[in-house]
């Protein structure tokens, strides 16, 4: 399983903090991770396709490219500004 987490206004407008995603051992890229994920829903559709997502596999920065294995955390948030 990949522990999938969500952050921020992104947590907020899916409504939800956390998602299982099943990979029976396999692997996969970020990519195909997140077009499972859009598949859930027309909504998730677009709140996962923003150009600014960022995406932390293991608490680590990574490019779409980046491969996710069986027992990841891979996490979706929005950019981080501040003030």
């Amino acid at each position: 399983m990949i522990n999938i987490l969500f952050f921020a206004a992104l947590r907020e407008r899916l409504d939800c903090e956390q998602y299982l995603l099943s990979c029976e051992g396999n692997a996969l890229n970020v990519a195909a991770v997140l077009g499972q994920l859009k598949s859930r829903s027309s909504l998730w559709q677009q709140e996962l396709e923003r150009a600014d997502l960022l995406c932390a596999l293991n608490q680590q920065l990574v490019p779409l490219s980046a491969t996710v294995q069986d027992g990841d955390e891979l996490a979706f948030f929005p950019p981080v500004t501040g003030g």
